[in-house]
Formats: C-alpha cells, sequence, structure tokens
C-alpha cells in the first residue's frame, strides 16, 4: 500500500463514506413517504437499502482507519423532489447510486495495480452498486418493457 497516494484516496474514501450515510438517511426517510397497496414490500426494500448503505459506511470506515485517517463525520448531499411517489423515489435513487458508483470508480483509479485489497474492495463495491442500479433501472420500466430506463456507462 506504500505506492497509493493516501491523501487522495483517504479524500474520496471520506466522500463515500459521506455518500453513504446520505443513503442511509435517504432510504430510511422514503420508506416513510409509501403508501398504497404495493407499500409493504416497498419499504420492506427501501429499508433493506438503508441497512446496506450503513453497511458499506462502516466498511469504507474501517478503510480510512486502517489508513490512518479520521473518518469523516459529515453527510453528503441529500436529494429530495419532495415528489414522493414511487417514481420519483426510484428516479432520486438511482441519481445517487449513479454518483456513488462514479466515486468507487475513482477510488479503483487510484489504488488499480498499487493495492490488492483496496482494489478488490473498490471492485465488489462497484460490483454491487452495479447490480444496484440495474435493479432500480428496472423497477422504474413499465411492465413489458425490456429497454433500459436510462443508460448506464459500462
Amino acid at each position: 500500500m506504500s505506492n497509493i497516494d493516501k491523501d487522495k484516496v483517504i479524500g474520496v474514501l471520506n466522500q463515500i463514506l459521506e455518500a453513504e450515510l446520505a443513503g442511509v438517511v435517504r432510504y430510511t426517510h422514503y420508506s416513510l413517504l409509501v403508501f398504497g397497496y404495493g407499500r409493504i414490500p416497498i419499504v420492506s426494500w427501501l429499508r433493506e437499502q438503508a441497512d446496506e448503505s450503513l453497511l458499506h459506511a462502516q466498511q469504507v470506515g474501517e478503510w480510512i482507519t486502517t489508513l490512518g485517517a479520521y473518518p469523516s463525520l459529515g453527510i453528503g448531499r441529500l436529494l429530495d423532489s419532495h415528489q414522493h411517489d414511487i417514481g420519483a423515489i426510484m428516479r432520486e435513487s438511482l441519481k445517487a447510486e449513479g454518483e456513488a458508483l462514479q466515486l468507487y470508480r475513482d477510488l479503483l483509479a487510484l489504488v488499480d495495480g498499487k493495492s490488492v485489497a483496496l482494489e478488490e474492495f473498490a471492485r465488489q463495491m462497484i460490483y454491487t452498486e452495479e447490480l444496484h442500479a440495474a435493479e432500480v433501472d428496472k423497477m422504474l420500466r413499465k411492465p413489458g418493457d425490456l429497454s433500459a430506463f436510462a443508460p448506464r456507462p459500462v
């Protein structure tokens, strides 16, 4: 790990930490605003996403302290269109997931070929975030529509 630029890596890790903590708040908030016949499974899914964001934040925080730095106490930007139909919630989620995915890609670029452990962590998180974004994209499609709701980077 001696080849990495620790300051840059820690900076990106702190940005990721803040984004994941924002995810905890955002998904919890969304889960309180779901009404209608599909409420129970949607609320359950949103709360699972909040739990996953907390786990990711904890993992990132462990990396920050492993590198000898202080984890941020900040929370990332909270998107809220104040339109709380399921479609708006999912569109905001897709946007936030895209931003988190980019941060993990930034981390990978900084550690690629320099730290196997951090590289594998970044790749695993990219994998997880891409699958999550794909799931949200499917949720935004109309039944029977096979084309993606939003283009995603490969």
